[in-house]
């Protein structure tokens, strides 16, 4: 798996474009505009303001967690995906296809083809089966009802997962927030990212998961219209995708070429498999699949699919082509950890203040969609696996909630804590994050609702040989293998063959297996 810090790319000056903008140096825009900052106070305002609207709908553990499971299609798609692309999409790979070229459009491709498949296989059976299964609000919940787990073991393991790489998921976007204000505004990045957690942090703590998604919504349509017009705009300056082509030439031809890395060595079959790979990541992401869970029909999940992938596919596209245009278009390179600023950087350049100030809302929508979904399955896990399982069975929603509440500000906090150095790259954190969660609970997931043999042994073996497994190799990185590939076969390997060494579960628990599978085969008819 490409790991960015450790590049040796030659850079070279492209073409002098004039441009609207003015760039500073480490890729900070000397931008002082009021316009700019008037459209983030009334972006910053409405999502807040949303927060504190759903704080007094929110009565019980059901509505903080999964909003009574009465999401419609559209928000469930737009929500799913902002939640699942996050500052990742807007600065981490754009700033991969920067260095890269044309070789990210591997990762683009693997996360394209994960989504169909999650989409089309997990998301209808698990609405299903979560809601057979003692009407599951979490993941961990879901496996605990799933193996009828009375003590807890899975839950309690699955919960102490979801921390360890939410810490460092999250982490992820506080440091996409630091890096997007220092950058807009010249701010000092440790205050950026203390502002950027700040934000996120208040409407989490006081909407839950309808606010969330009601938020993800919006933002997801923000990140659309800025990934598509900041490309284009660009594009018209230049004169035109053949300015594009014949520049990377002059600069580095390598970077037109797929195939190539950005010295010119031909990519291997394992950095290929490394890249596609990332589509592995979506069977077990907490944030996405609760938002399978939550659709208010499982019926709604054939249209919410056609809406997803269309966003992901032009998206993702988008990003690419940003950070490709964005080599020839700024005529001062972007070195190390600053080439994930390419697209804050090309905005300033290319629109005028207030659509540039909107365009960077966008950015912020895509990292505070996912910051926040992630700090609400976290407390998530705090409250409804490791609380209420170990410590107080018989908590009221009240007293839950407000468990929940005081989990989002302490795993802020940790996760701030991890994100404080300025020279950290977005893309290498969220490829740890993803791996670790695909590993750990994306083959369970796959065989709990497609294998009616696998047992709670076999299940407990598989999360903690995922988990483990990607912890320990990115520590030692054999072969340059992204770790999620020998995690998420071992995870496989480990449930299959614990479960068929132990008896096989008991009747009432496929009996739930088999009432979901004729409810998912009426939906199929």
């Amino acid at each position: 798996m490409y790991e960015l810090n450790v590049f040796r790319i030659p850079y070279y000056p492209g073409p002098d474009i004039s441009a609207v903008g003015c760039i500073g140096l480490g890729g900070t825009m000397e931008i002082n505009n009021i316009e700019i900052i008037a459209a983030f106070v009334v972006y910053l305002s409405v999502m807040v303001t949303i927060g504190f609207l759903y704080y007094k709908k929110t009565t019980t553990v059901s509505d903080y967690i999964l909003g009574g499971r009465g999401l419609n299609r559209y928000v469930t798609a737009l929500s799913a995906e902002a939640s699942d692309m996050s500052g990742w999409l807007l600065i981490g790979l754009p700033g991969l296809a920067y260095l890269t070229g044309m070789s990210a459009a591997w990762v683009a491709l693997g996360l394209i083809i994960g989504t169909f498949l999650n989409w089309k296989f997990v998301a209808k059976r698990l609405r299903i089966y979560t809601q057979c299964a003692n009407d599951s609000l979490t993941l961990p919940d879901f496996f605990r009802n799933r193996f009828e787990d009375k003590s807890d073991i899975i839950g309690g393991i699955s919960a102490v997962f979801i921390l360890i790489f939410f810490l460092i998921y999250t982490s992820a976007q506080f440091v996409a927030g630091g890096k997007l204000f220092n950058t807009v505004f010249g701010i000092d990045y440790t205050t950026a990212l203390l502002l950027g957690s700040a934000i996120v942090v208040l409407y989490t703590f006081t909407g839950g998961f309808k606010a969330v998604c009601l938020t993800d919504f919006i933002q997801g349509c923000l990140m659309f219209f800025a990934l598509l017009i900041v490309p284009i705009a660009a594009l018209a300056i230049l004169g035109g995708p053949g300015v594009v082509v014949s520049g990377i030439g002059d600069i580095n031809p390598a970077l037109l070429n797929p195939f190539l890395d950005p010295e010119g060595n031909p990519l291997t079959i394992i950095a290929i498999a490394s890249m596609l790979a990332w589509g592995l990541g979506y069977f077990g992401q907490p944030h996405i699949l609760v938002r399978f869970m939550a659709i208010e029909k499982a019926e709604q999940v054939r249209e919410a699919r056609t809406v997803a992938m269309v966003w992901v596919i032009v998206s993702l596209c988008a990003a690419v082509a940003i950070g490709i245009i964005g080599r020839v278009f700024l005529s001062q390179p972007l070195i190390g950890a600053d080439s994930e600023t390419v697209f804050m950087v090309m905005t300033g350049d290319v629109l005028f203040p207030f659509l540039a100030g909107i365009v960077f809302c966008g950015i912020l929508a895509a990292i505070m969609s996912t910051a926040s979904s992630q700090l609400l399955v976290s407390a998530s896990a705090v409250s409804q696996d490791l609380y209420t399982s170990f410590f107080k069975q018989k908590a009221t929603d009240r007293e839950l909630i407000w468990i929940s509440r005081i989990s989002v500000l302490i795993v802020a906090v940790f996760a701030i804590l991890l994100g404080l150095d300025p020279e950290s790259f977005v893309f290498n954190i969220v490829s740890y994050a993803w791996a670790g969660f695909g590993a750990t609970f994306g083959p369970l997931l796959l065989m709990a609702l497609f294998w009616k043999r696998t047992t709670r042994q076999g299940a407990l073996a598989g999360i903690v040989v995922g988990g483990l497994t990607v912890l320990l190799w990115k520590q030692v990185g054999l072969f340059g293998i992204y770790e999620i590939i020998p995690g998420f076969i071992l995870s496989l390997l480990a449930i299959y063959v614990v479960s068929k060494m132990t008896p096989p579960p008991a009747d009432s628990i496929t009996q739930v297996f088999d009432e979901t599978e004729r409810i998912a085969k009426e939906f199929r008819n």
